[in-house]
């Protein structure tokens, strides 16, 4: 599918994936609930994931994003946030290989023997990948990064720490970051891969998160790699991980516009049948708003998503535009849930229900992939410095 397919495609394929999502996920969805308030790991076993995996290959649903050359379908960012704001309806555990943001760093910078021994495999759902980003006492701030690589001949040793490192365990290799150079901020970080086995790569613990997620502490104590897992340019890896940062932070306001789309569905059917002292609570005006701002944010959001998308499809520079979604798609999203189980009272705060995993997962998005405090700072920045 060429990249400039057309509204009517993208709506095409943003029905297909709404009738997977309704057809082969939330059927699904009690048995992850239960599965997680048990005290059980909130994943999909291999048995429950094979037959969507060859689902999603029988509907052309997988490669979405990567390019023909590498046997995808290579759609723009416009319909690719289309597909993620439908699978975030659900809570089932489940997207389309392979992750998106991760692919689109290795797309700008990876050399050829990198394209065919990771790259392909990769895009193909053949291989899984994570990255080490954030540092105890270094999360959101690149000039606290201390893990370092120092060559050694051909090959580059590599010491430090990493943590909030997600799908560690399934994942075949990391796309590490680490200081190679003197310079200040992002200056002088260098991206590796480092495959799981290499020696000296130690996963020193598994972190429980809110809403069932799980990340990890990574220890690398003389990980010895050799110089072609350097990821691009040496002391220049920051800028292509910031391409991952936005694709992902866009992924997040679609997923924020989908979570809040099944909150204020779940809110507006059960405020219907529910009364209270003989009117229904669909009739009160403290609902009614509710629903009303849900419905308006959710529209703006999804406006929001869709421009940052478009503008990242013609090469554009979408920082701000992402931090803007980042800040105001986690918050609205934060709300809509928090006023969906309110409607539904008692209920609403069982784990019976979606909405509670829904509220920790949203909590948690205020903080990953950079605190909204973070974000905030960045935008003023540019406002002041666009107008001093």
């Amino acid at each position: 599918m060429d990249m400039q397919v057309g509204n009517d495609e993208q709506q095409m394929l943003q029905d297909l994936v709404a009738k997977f999502v309704d057809k082969e996920l939330m059927p699904l969805e009690s048995i992850i609930l239960a599965r997680e308030a048990s005290g059980g790991k909130y994943s999909l076993t291999d048995e429950e994931e094979a037959p969507l995996l060859a689902k999603c290959e029988e509907l052309g649903l997988l490669a979405l994003d990567v390019p023909e050359a590498l046997g995808g379908t290579n759609l723009p960012a416009t319909a690719l946030m289309r597909v993620e704001e439908e699978l975030a309806r659900t809570l089932v555990p489940f997207t389309f290989p392979p992750d998106s943001p991760n692919l689109h760093m290795m797309l700008a910078v990876a050399n050829e023997y990198q394209t065919e021994k990771y790259l392909k495999p990769y895009a193909e759902g053949r291989m899984k990948s994570a990255i080490g980003i954030s540092e105890p006492g270094a999360g959101g701030d690149p000039a606290g990064m201390i893990t370092r690589a120092v060559k050694d001949g051909t090959d580059w040793v590599i010491n430090g720490r990493k943590i909030w490192v997600g799908r560690v365990p399934s994942a075949d290799f990391i796309i590490l970051m680490a200081r190679t150079g003197e310079g200040k901020r992002a200056e002088g970080v260098t991206a590796f891969i480092v495959e799981r086995d290499t020696p000296g790569f130690i996963i020193e613990r598994e972190i429980q998160m809110l809403g069932g997620r799980r990340t990890y502490e990574l220890v690398f104590e003389n990980c010895r790699v050799p110089e072609t897992q350097v990821l691009g340019e040496l002391g220049r890896g920051y800028e292509p991980m910031q391409l991952r940062l936005n694709v992902r932070r866009l992924q997040m306001g679609a997923r924020c516009v989908g979570i809040a789309r099944r909150a204020l569905q779940m809110m507006c059917e059960y405020t219907q049948q529910r009364s209270t002292f003989g009117v229904k609570l669909s009739d009160r005006q403290a609902i009614q708003w509710w629903i009303a701002d849900a419905a308006t944010q959710i529209h703006a959001c999804r406006l929001m998503v869709q421009a940052a998308a478009a503008t990242l499809d013609r090469g554009g520079d979408v920082r701000t535009e992402a931090s803007m979604i980042k800040v105001f798609g986690t918050e609205m999203a934060t709300t809509v849930v928090d006023n969906a189980m309110q409607s539904f009272g008692a209920m609403g705060m069982t784990k019976e229900m979606p909405l509670q995993l829904f509220a920790q997962q949203v909590r948690l998005m205020r903080v990953y992939e950079g605190p909204t405090e973070v974000h905030r700072m960045s935008i003023a920045r540019k406002m002041l410095k666009s107008f001093s």
